[in-house]
């Protein structure tokens, strides 16, 4: 039966009834937001052979995924069509039709403000919208990363103001997003899945739930261990990348190459584990999540400075580029104001057309400051989206990349390093480069107009 013609009575449905709907793959379940996190979630769910309500305010992306069109470089079209052909996926931005849902759960964004305090705005903004249709018997999951303590004293209040109680009548859990887009070897189904419930029912149940989904479940003692199992993971990463970038800058003092140091560190099989240093941090986790904890910690009246120090680092990251950078170019005799430069790389990684938080986006507002002007290009990303803090930058268009191209530009800067650029053209007809990412040494291309970053 297709997922938007669900008849079964949504009347109160007990623990054990919908613990068998979970087990045996007859529920439907809606996901709210069908962007990196919800949409995979969804075509995961669907393949699982779950009915799936893709919940978005998009309305192109609503139009597009009932076309079966995917808007996500990184997922195949194919996969939204077969979904949708066997209807066992429907979007739609009529949220009157999450009381269909037997489980509801929340993919939408979580941001810094300008000040670098949680944005709970979409959130608080989602759980009104389910509010306003919750029924007895409901399954609801956060999946957006925040800091601990979120979906107890942030989502359930705003539910259980309905006059339904948690545990009672509805269940409440939270289980992160562990996305990696563009990763070729891991994705939804095959990443195990943290999750922590609003008690012992609704633990239970989303275990049940997304045991049909991944490789497997990791069940830990509550909400906020969940919450904190999620910032952790990407403090580890944060923490260790600023570290890199940190030596970077010491190494690059003493004319160490920090890449050669690393790939030689990382031969030893114990006791060591490789992270790379970059022109930033990009994504919506890295840069963002540590703060969420480091803001929750000041209730507790704890200073994080670890990880404080470690945001500083990162943060600092796109000024030590340009500076190398503008250093690069007056030593070839150039001035660097009204220079032109090429900039390799939008997107935040490799290999993906996701822009959210791309340090290559900080990297053009500093270049332009001191007086040169910067084209871009990017086989993934062909024309900058908007963006909350750097709009202005939105509008302008990826370059074709030749060698005539590229050797009419002062300098080359490389910020991210997709694997479908030709390296070895930038290499040959460049007047200079600088390679943030290493990516010229990993091609096997050297030159004395090279300058690591």
């Amino acid at each position: 039966m297709p997922a938007d013609h669900v008849t079964y009575d949504t009347h109160a449905m007990g623990v054990a009834q919908l613990l068998e709907r979970f087990k045996a793959r007859q529920a439907t379940i809606g996901i709210i937001g069908m962007g990196y996190v919800g949409l995979p979630l969804a075509l995961t769910a669907a393949k699982a052979g779950f009915h799936v309500l893709g919940f978005d305010i998009n309305a192109t992306y609503v139009e597009r995924l009932n076309r079966g069109e995917s808007y996500i470089k990184h997922v195949p079209s194919n996969l939204v069509a077969a979904a949708v052909q066997d209807e066992r996926l429907a979007a739609t931005n009529d949220f009157s039709r999450l009381s269909e849902a037997d489980a509801i759960l929340i993919c939408v964004p979580t941001p810094l403000t300008k000040h670098r305090e949680p944005d709970l705005s979409y959130v608080e903004k989602t759980a009104r919208s389910i509010a306003e249709r919750l029924r007895e018997g409901q399954l609801i999951v956060l999946e957006s990363t925040t800091y601990p303590g979120t979906t107890d004293e942030v989502l359930k209040p705003i539910l259980e103001a309905t006059g339904l109680k948690s545990g009672k009548d509805f269940f409440l859990a939270f289980s992160p997003e562990r996305e990696d887009p563009g990763n070729p070897d891991f994705g939804t189904s095959t990443i195990p899945k943290v999750v922590g419930g609003d008690g012992a029912d609704a633990l239970a149940l989303a275990d049940m739930l997304y045991g049909q989904l991944v490789v497997k479940t990791v069940p830990v003692s509550s909400a906020a261990t969940a919450e904190a199992v999620k910032l952790t993971e990407n403090i580890f990463r944060a923490v260790n990348i600023a570290l890199v970038n940190e030596l970077k800058v010491v190494y690059a003092a003493m004319g160490i190459d920090v890449w050669e140091v690393i790939d030689a560190a990382k031969t030893k099989p114990f006791g060591f584990m490789p992270f790379y240093p970059g022109p930033g941090l990009g994504g919506h986790c890295i840069p963002i999540d540590p703060f969420y904890l480091t803001w929750k910690a000041r209730e507790y009246d704890i200073t994080t400075r670890f990880i404080e120090l470690a945001g500083q680092i990162n943060t600092h990251m796109p000024y030590y580029v340009v500076e190398r950078l503008v250093e690069a170019v007056d030593r070839s005799g150039r001035p660097f104001s009204g220079s032109r430069i090429l900039m390799l790389g939008a997107a935040y990684k490799k290999n993906v057309d996701d822009m959210r938080e791309s340090p290559s986006l900080k990297l053009i507002e500093l270049i332009e400051a001191r007086g040169a002007s910067v084209d871009y290009h990017d086989p993934h990303i062909p024309e900058l989206p908007p963006t909350r803090k750097h709009g202005p930058l939105a509008g302008r268009r990826s370059v074709p990349l030749t060698g005539e191209s590229v050797a009419s530009y002062d300098a080359v800067l490389i910020a991210t390093d997709h694997d479908n650029v030709d390296y070895r053209l930038v290499a040959e007809h460049a007047r200079l480069v600088v390679d943030t990412r290493n990516s010229l040494t990993r091609a096997g291309l050297a030159n004395d107009r090279i300058v690591k970053a």
